[in-house]
C-alpha cells in the first residue's frame, strides 16, 4: 500500500484528535477510516477489561455484538493477537474457532475459510485492547502489508487514549474507577454493567450519575425484573461511599421478627436461637450504603422503628438498651405504588416521605426500543460460555420477535428466555452444531398483534373509555402507534416489527388514524 491512501485515510483522524466528540462517535469513525484503508466485510474495536474484551464498536457485525462480553481465555484467536506485539493474519484455513461466528451481518453460516487478522493496541506500553478484520474472501488481505495496519493501529491508540483523556477531564472518570475498584474488592461482588444505548436508559444513567455524588436516600421503582438492584449498586459505586460495602436485605424474604434482627442486629438470649450476639445490617453498612430491596413489604411496626434510625442515626440491637450511632445512606427499592399503599392506609405517610427523597423510576424493558437487542447479546454470550458452543446467535425472525414482545418480566424474563431457549434448542441438534442459531420458533414467544390488543376493551386506559368506543379505540391505537415510533426514531419497519404488524398495514392504519 503506498503512502498517499494510507495518508489521505489518517488524516481526518488526525484531525479528529483535536475535538470534542462523543466517545461512540469518535470510534465510528475510526472504524469507518480503517474499511476505507483496508476494505472488509466486519471490523471491531474492543476493550481489555480484566480477563474480557468488551465490543466499543463493530462495523459489519450484528447489534448484539455490543452487548456481549468475549473472556479471552475462551477465544484462543483473541488470545493470539493479544499476544503479539504487533498485527497478526490468521491462515485462510486456520482451526481455531472465529469468535464472530454468526455474528456477520448477511452470513449466517460458518466462518469456515476467510480472511481474518487484528492488532493489539497499546496505551502508556499496556495492552488496551483489539481491532480485529475479517473478510469473507480468503484473499482480501494478500496484498495488505500489515505495516499499514501497524501504522493505523498506532493512531487508533492515539485516538482512544485522546478519548479517555477527554472524558476523564469531564466526568473524572479515573478516580471513580478507583473508588469502585475498592469497593469490588471489598465486597467481593463482581462488577455487573449496565447495558443500554435507548434514549430511556441514557436518562437513567444521567439520573444515577447526578444523584450517585449526593447523600440523599433514593426510592427506586420500576416493574418486577428491571434491574432495581442493579441500579442501587451503580448508585452506590458513583458515590463518594464506593470504596465502603453496600449491604442489601431482601424485606419480603423474611417475617417482621427476622427483619428487625436483620436490620438492627440482636444480643444473647434476645430470643429463642440467639445464641451469641449479632450485628445487623445498618452496622455493617456503617459508612457505605445500605439497600432495601421490596421496602413495600415491610410492616407498621418495622416502617415506625426504621424511621427512628434514619432521622437520628441511632439504632438498639433487640434485646439490648445501648444505642449505636451509625452513618449510613439509605437506597430503597419497590415495585408498588407506595403514594396509594399510603392513602390506603397500609404505609406510614411519614416513613414513605423519608424513603422518596429522590424517587428514581427504571424503564419497563418494552419502552427502551433496541437495548433488548443489546441485553440479549450479552445473555447469549453467557450462555454460549456456559454451554462450550462456537457461537450461539439470533436468526432475524428471533430478533423481530424480541422486538415485538411485551416484556412483562422485563430485563429477568428476558434472561431466562434467553438460556431456556439456548438449551432446548441445542437439545434438539442430532450432533452439536458450530453454530447454533435461535428461531422465533426456538423462543416461542406469544405472537399479539397490536390490532388484536387495541381490540381488547380491558387494556383501554379508564381516560379513555369517554364517549364514543369507536373515538376512544382509535385514541387509543394512535397513542400505542406514536409511542412506539418514538422509541424508533421514526423508524416505520422497526416500529411494525415491535408492533406485531406488517409495514404495510401499519402504513394503512396511520393513515386512517389521521397519523400520515
Amino acid at each position: 500500500m503506498t503512502a498517499k491512501p494510507l495518508l489521505t485515510a489518517l488524516l481526518p483522524l488526525v484531525a479528529d484528535l483535536s475535538r470534542e466528540l462523543p466517545e461512540g462517535e469518535r470510534y465510528r469513525r475510526l472504524l469507518e477510516a480503517m474499511r476505507a484503508l483496508l476494505p472488509c466485510d466486519a471490523a471491531a474495536l474492543l476493550r481489555l477489561d480484566g480477563e474480557w474484551l468488551v465490543p466499543l464498536a463493530v462495523d459489519g457485525l450484528s447489534t448484539d455484538t455490543l452487548g456481549r462480553r468475549f473472556k479471552v481465555s475462551e477465544h484462543p484467536r483473541f488470545e493470539a493477537l493479544l499476544s503479539s506485539p504487533g498485527p497478526t493474519r490468521f491462515a485462510v484455513d486456520c482451526d481455531l474457532p472465529d469468535p464472530y461466528d454468526g455474528l456477520v451481518d448477511g452470513l449466517d453460516d460458518h466462518l469456515e475459510v476467510h480472511d481474518c487478522m487484528g492488532c493489539p493496541l497499546f496505551i502508556d506500553e499496556r495492552p488496551w485492547g483489539l481491532l480485529t478484520l475479517d473478510a469473507l474472501d480468503p484473499e482480501r488481505f494478500e496484498p495488505i502489508e500489515l505495516d499499514a495496519l501497524q501504522a493505523f493501529a498506532s493512531l487508533a491508540a492515539a485516538t482512544v487514549n485522546a478519548a479517555e483523556r477527554i472524558e476523564r477531564l469531564n466526568n473524572r472518570v479515573e478516580d471513580e474507577h478507583q473508588r469502585a475498584e475498592v469497593y469490588r474488592q471489598a465486597s467481593g461482588q463482581q462488577n455487573r454493567e449496565m447495558i443500554g444505548q435507548s434514549k430511556a436508559h441514557k436518562r437513567l444513567v444521567e439520573e444515577i450519575s447526578l444523584v450517585g455524588g449526593s447523600d440523599l436516600t433514593v426510592l427506586i421503582t420500576g416493574e418486577t425484573g428491571v434491574g432495581k438492584e442493579l441500579v442501587a449498586q451503580a448508585i452506590h459505586a458513583a458515590s463518594p461511599r464506593a470504596d465502603k460495602p453496600i449491604i442489601s436485605l431482601n424485606c419480603a424474604a423474611l417475617p417482621d421478627t427476622l427483619v428487625e434482627s436483620e436490620l438492627f442486629g440482636h444480643v444473647r438470649g434476645a430470643f429463642t436461637g440467639a445464641m451469641n450476639d449479632r450485628r445487623g445490617k445498618f452496622e455493617l453498612a456503617n459508612g457505605g450504603t445500605l439497600f432495601l430491596d421490596e421496602v413495600g413489604e415491610l410492616s407498621l411496626t418495622v416502617q415506625a422503628k426504621l424511621l427512628r434510625v434514619l432521622q437520628s442515626g441511632q439504632l438498639q440491637r433487640l434485646g439490648s438498651d445501648q444505642e449505636h450511632q451509625v452513618d449510613v445512606r439509605l437506597i430503597a427499592a419497590t415495585n408498588r405504588d407506595l403514594a396509594e399503599e399510603v392513602r390506603s392506609g397500609r404505609y406510614r405517610a411519614d416513613f414513605y416521605h423519608r424513603l422518596s427523597v429522590y424517587p428514581l423510576l427504571v424503564p419497563a424493558l418494552r419502552d427502551r426500543g433496541r437495548d433488548v437487542l443489546l441485553l440479549s447479546g450479552y445473555f447469549l454470550e453467557q450462555n454460549r460460555s456456559r454451554m462450550g458452543l462456537n457461537s450461539l446467535r439470533l436468526n432475524s425472525d428471533a430478533q423481530a420477535a424480541l422486538l415485538a414482545y411485551d416484556w412483562p418480566g422485563n430485563v429477568r424474563e428476558l434472561e431466562h428466555l434467553i438460556g431456556r431457549s439456548a438449551l432446548k434448542a441445542l437439545g434438539n441438534c442430532k450432533e452439536r452444531p458450530k453454530i447454533l442459531s435461535l428461531s422465533a420458533a426456538d423462543l416461542d414467544l406469544p405472537n399479539a398483534s397490536a390490532e388484536s390488543v387495541v381490540e381488547q376493551p380491558a387494556v383501554v386506559a379508564t381516560e379513555l373509555v369517554t364517549g364514543d368506543l369507536r373515538e376512544a379505540t382509535e385514541r387509543y391505537q394512535r397513542q400505542l402507534i406514536g409511542a412506539c415510533l418514538e422509541r424508533h426514531n421514526n423508524n416505520w419497519a422497526s416500529a411494525a416489527r415491535e408492533l406485531g404488524l406488517d409495514r404495510a398495514n401499519l402504513g394503512r392504519m396511520a393513515k386512517r388514524l389521521g397519523m400520515k
